[in-house]
């Protein structure tokens, strides 16, 4: 009898440990992740969108709260989805491989639609227009246009279309890349950079706001679309997206948050 009952308690004991363990694996599956699981908002299913969080004013943080126009183009979206809006920042170089690993829903990060891209992801309609601009110190008279860029020190955003560009017009060794378009446009005062090329929106709204003695040079290097991504094979998601983007342009909302962050459509065509 004593050997019996030493067995059940054993066994007991067994059952017992194997439960918790149980329950500890349900815990970590049920927990939210990319893919629509259940935030606990109303029962809602999240929308979970990453942006770079350095890139003002699409994505950047202000009294320690993540804003921008990117930020609240992803929750006029999540709103006509029926879903929660979750911005996520990621480090805008590992961006699209974070994506790729399902670390969040979709890019809403200023993504220009590139034929490169366009094999890692899947684009949505573009929801902003832009080009890209060189801007240099107030003053430089030696940069006029991107012919005069040879030799020259540029700033660009790290993995960033503007990054092709100066490979193209300059020396490799002479191009410095940053996590940040304002950081790069600041270094320009410095002596550091002799031109920065950024979008054109974001250079000139660092003008407005007296960023610093910057100007624009030359024309355009180029006309872009930026567009949402989402992961190959996700057809699913790109008709979800550009149908809810097609009802925030269609009621005001979408004008609405373009002209509070830039005073003008940024969807209409240059």
């Amino acid at each position: 009898m004593k050997k019996r009952a030493k067995w059940s308690g054993i066994l007991l004991s067994t059952v017992l440990v194997g439960s918790l363990l149980l329950s500890a694996c349900g815990s970590q599956e049920s927990a939210p992740a990319a893919g629509g699981q259940a935030s606990g908002e109303g029962g809602k299913k999240d929308f979970t969108y990453a942006m770079s969080g350095v890139y003002k004013p699409f994505s950047f943080k202000e009294n320690g709260q993540l804003t921008g126009f990117d930020v609240e183009i992803g929750q006029a979206l999540a709103e006509k989805m029926g879903m929660n809006a979750v911005p996520i920042t990621n480090p805008f170089e590992t961006i699209i491989p974070g994506l790729d690993a399902k670390k969040y829903d979709a890019v809403i990060g200023s993504l220009t639609v590139t034929p490169e891209r366009q094999k890692a992801v899947l684009f949505t309609n573009p929801y902003y227009r832009s080009g890209s601009q060189i801007f240099v110190q107030e003053g430089n008279t030696s940069i006029k246009s991107k012919e005069d860029l040879k030799g020259k020190k540029i700033g660009v955003v790290k993995a960033s279309n503007y990054l092709d560009w100066a490979k193209k017009l300059t020396d490799e060794d002479k191009i410095t890349q940053y996590d940040s378009d304002i950081t790069a446009l600041l270094d320009l005062p410095t002596g550091r950079l002799d031109a920065v090329i950024t979008d054109q929106v974001v250079g000139l709204r660092f003008i407005k706001e007296g960023g610093g003695k910057v100007i624009d040079v030359g024309e355009p290097l180029s006309f872009d679309e930026q567009a949402i991504a989402v992961r190959l094979g996700d057809q699913e998601a790109v008709e979800r997206i550009n149908k809810a983007l097609d009802e925030i342009v269609k009621d005001g909302t979408y004008e609405k948050i373009s002209q509070k962050w830039f005073g003008r459509n940024i969807l209409q065509k240059q």
